[in-house]
């Protein structure tokens, strides 16, 4: 079975390995060790990392596309964007009666401005299941329109990144209005439980840790099965020799429109998740810088590699944490600088450093499109 392929590959199981050990001790220091402990890892750090691993998940579903297919994508904010509008607009629904103004049916912000009854695409949404699905549908079918019309039309480079670029600000515009039924400027916030349990409790907020680490898991495994499959080959042909990969028969446009709709899906799942643990989901989770920072963490750990996706998404926000606390105003400028010099010196990122100290597997390497449609 293709999924079980990456399984065998030696990076794969490291990754692996190192995830699930990580999410075993922040637990055990999380709920054994005594909060005066210097080794205690509170709720609030708990909850961070799991903010982290969302934003990790979200690096994996762009290197996806930018690092074996060619796609810059500078839209995906809006996928991550979708998920979790859909994930917060089933946990507006969780809170019933028990919002301010105490209508069973309707959010507080439509009982503000005077909505007289539930809008239509809000039905469903107080059923999991439902939400869960709408989670991978609502970013699986904006990819699918998207990418039918811009591959078809043979939209590539620069002018795909300004479109992609161009759709998530349209959609941050309209989420903004507070006729569009979304919460306006304020977006959805006050959330109570997910499928019963409190999200107040630290128990809750460290389950949703661990299913963010188990999420992104399974991500890099189903993203790691593609780019090693025959699909992946022919993905980083479409990548390298466009041209002549269309000259060899290959439908280009299917290919491209498969995987951009897998990595939209995935950056759903990393909003839904992403949302329950800040508690809050707003238009400016739609913004282009957003998009933009994304693609940043992405080339900072590493193009084409999957984990250097991850380490560059966990480091550059564990940065942004720390340098927002201590100089908030030059965190910009320090993001800027750290993109300039691991350009300048690492230009195949931190993962690049990797390989230069410990050759890895053949596996790990992507082929070169006469290698990949020879």
């Amino acid at each position: 079975m293709w999924l079980m392929r990456p399984l065998q590959e030696r990076s794969t199981r490291i990754f692996l390995g190192v995830l699930f050990a990580s999410l075993v001790i922040v637990s055990v220091l999380h709920v054994f060790m005594p909060q005066n402990s210097a080794l205690y890892v509170s709720a609030y750090t708990v909850t961070l990392l799991g903010k982290y691993l969302c934003y990790a998940l979200l690096a994996v579903a762009v290197d996806l596309v930018w690092g074996y297919l060619g796609i810059l994508s500078l839209g995906h904010g809006a996928f991550f964007a979708l998920g979790g509008y859909a994930m917060g607009m089933y946990l507006m629904r969780q809170i019933g009666d028990r919002g301010v103004y105490g209508d069973p049916v309707l959010p507080d912000f439509m009982v503000f401005l005077n909505w007289q009854e539930l809008p239509w695409y809000w039905l469903g949404f107080d059923m999991a299941w439902f939400a869960f699905i709408m989670v991978l549908l609502a970013p699986g079918l904006l990819a699918l329109v998207f990418g039918f019309l811009a591959f078809r039309s043979r939209v590539t480079g620069v002018y795909l990144s300004i479109i992609t670029q161009a759709l998530t600000f349209a959609l941050m515009l309209a989420f903004f209005r507070n006729e569009m039924g979304f919460g306006g400027n304020n977006g959805l916030t006050d959330f109570k439980d997910i499928l019963g349990f409190d999200l107040r409790t630290d128990a809750t907020r460290l389950g949703l840790f661990i299913a963010t680490g188990i999420a992104l898991a399974i991500g890099y495994v189903i993203c790691r099965g593609i780019v090693t499959s025959k699909l992946g080959r022919v993905s980083v042909a479409c990548r390298d020799a466009e041209a002549r990969t269309r000259f060899l028969g290959y439908r280009v446009e299917r290919v491209q429109l498969f995987v951009f709709v897998v990595s939209a899906m995935l950056a759903g799942v990393a909003g839904a998740l992403y949302v329950p643990q800040v508690g809050i989901i707003n238009p400016s989770e739609f913004s282009p810088l957003f998009s933009i920072e994304v693609v940043v963490w992405v080339a900072l750990g590493g193009r084409a590699t999957l984990y250097g996706a991850v380490i560059g998404a966990i480091l550059v926000n564990y940065g942004k944490t720390v340098f927002t606390g201590i100089m908030p105003d030059a965190w910009l400028f320090a993001l800027g600088g750290l993109f300039v010099l691991v350009t300048v010196f690492l230009p195949k990122g931190i993962a690049g450093l990797l390989f230069r100290t410990k050759k890895a597997d053949n596996t790990d390497k992507p082929p070169t499109a006469h290698e990949a449609i020879a």
